[in-house]
């Protein structure tokens, strides 16, 4: 299992935590998701895609790049 650091761009809210957490969890492979408002990132545990976890994020409307 990793873990995989996803910069989440444009959230301002608890609502938009929630849809973020929420996209990210219906990825294949994920086994958890925790996500920072204050810090503008998602942490992701599990074997899940990072290709499909940033597209799972944008298709919410928020930008997302991988970091390291």
């Amino acid at each position: 299992m990793t873990t995989t650091q996803i910069k989440v761009t444009g959230m301002t809210c608890q609502h938009c935590v929630r849809s973020v957490h929420k996209a990210l969890e219906k990825v294949p492979g994920v086994k958890s998701v925790e996500v920072s408002l204050e810090h503008s990132r998602a942490t992701v545990a599990g074997d899940a895609d990072g290709g499909a976890l940033v597209a799972a994020v944008k298709e919410e409307g928020y930008q997302a790049e991988l970091t390291a």
